[in-house]
């Protein structure tokens, strides 16, 4: 196995970092770098810069639309667009829904619903845990009944995501109560401007509204937006959550945020002393070990080999990784990172201000980060599948 990048990828790379620092807006990078607030505006305005060259969808193959790359050249896409400041792209529709539609949906919804992805003009979100049905998700209890062409939508689903900006919504849902709970579960494809959605906030601890409860009441849903087969549903959505859980480790943001904590504890005059140096390192090792864990997987894939199943493992570290890098930089800050201003996470804010600029976001950033060892599968219930998948228990 060997993890050097070739001549031929490193090129590769050169003309990523070149496009990007000439296309990648410059107060987009600016409230990425400061941890900001990013409008839909800011996400959509990048995501459609990356759609006109044809990269919203970079890991898409050349038949969908998509540049054609192979697995570490969309590696270095996403590290270089990361370490340059860009956003990290909203995954819903190009990274989970988009494989779903190419492996298992109809041509007719391949030829629908890909181009608006692509372009970055069309917002997906995702429609799958609900009240008492996150980790454990094949206990959902969202109902679609078929009625002639139709499938009328009841129920709820939670923390959805930036669900206030969706165009369209994947769901999982209910559509028989017959043999084993992941038996009854089918995959449908719902425009959310469809009479009977009510969007709800969730205001969170660092005061955004990032998530949201979304409410179907008797919506109607035409039969033809079923992907694949009635009652598979189960095995579609295990396809994209392995999409989900690798895309959580963003190994790429983990390795910005470094130098930010670096930048913070620099500014504090925290950078020399031995202890708050000796948990940089450790944490810049769990880092390495962390790529060094993707690019495993990376270079399996590219030989041709059985790539290693460690979805969960990537999970379970990288989301563990965000939190301690979140912390590390409150530590640095001391008590100017404490007085949390929600206001201050705007770029150009004025108001009054406790420490240097870089302490305004830091406690939104850390309350934020709290939700990244429960989303996408809670870590307690990834360690139990990662020792069963090893021990055969």
């Amino acid at each position: 196995m060997d993890l050097n990048f070739t001549p031929e990828e490193q090129a590769f790379r050169a003309e990523i970092r070149a496009w990007v620092a000439a296309n990648l807006p410059k107060d987009i990078s600016h409230k990425v770098h400061n941890a900001l607030h990013l409008s839909k505006e800011d996400m959509q305005r990048w995501a459609k810069i990356l759609g006109k060259q044809g990269w919203h969808g970079w890991a898409w193959p050349k038949q969908f639309g998509g540049p054609g790359w192979n697995v570490i050249q969309r590696h270095l896409f996403e590290e270089e667009c990361a370490l340059a400041g860009a956003p990290r792209v909203v995954p819903f529709g190009p990274v989970m829904v988009a494989p779903v539609i190419m492996a298992f949906g109809s041509p007719e919804q391949q030829a629908r619903h890909l181009p608006g992805i692509m372009s970055g003009e069309v917002w997906w979100s995702q429609g799958y845990s609900e009240p008492g049905s996150g980790s454990d998700l094949a206990s959902l209890k969202c109902k679609a009944e078929r009625r002639g062409d139709y499938y009328i939508v009841n129920g709820q689903k939670t923390w959805t995501t930036l669900g206030q900006y969706g165009d369209w919504i994947f769901c999982l849902v209910r559509t028989s109560s017959e043999g084993k709970p992941q038996t009854g579960i089918s995959f449908l494809l719902i425009d959310m401007k469809s009479p009977g959605i009510t969007v709800r906030p969730i205001i969170m601890l660092d005061g955004g509204h990032e998530v949201n409860e979304v409410w179907f009441d008797n919506v109607e849903v035409p039969a033809d937006n079923l992907v694949g087969e009635e009652n598979k549903g189960w095995t579609y959505a295990k396809h994209l959550l392995a999409h989900e859980r690798t895309n959580i480790a963003d190994v790429n943001r983990a390795k910005r945020e470094l130098e930010r904590v670096k930048r913070i504890a620099k500014a504090e005059g925290v950078y020399e002393d031995t202890r708050f140096r000796d948990e940089i390192a450790k944490l810049e090792v769990d880092i390495v070990a962390l790529e060094m864990m993707v690019l495993r997987v990376l270079s399996a894939e590219k030989s041709g080999k059985a790539a290693l199943d460690v979805a969960g493992l990537l999970k379970i570290r990288g989301s563990e990784i965000q939190q301690r890098y979140s912390e590390l930089m409150m530590l640095a800050a001391g008590p100017y990172a404490l007085p949390f201003v929600k206001e201050a996470m705007e770029a150009g804010w004025q108001g009054d201000q406790i420490g240097a600029a870089h302490c305004a976001p830091l406690a939104g950033t850390y309350f934020n980060m709290r939700k990244t060892t429960i989303y996408g599968g809670s870590n307690e219930v990834q360690r139990n599948i990662v020792s069963a998948t090893v021990l055969g228990s």
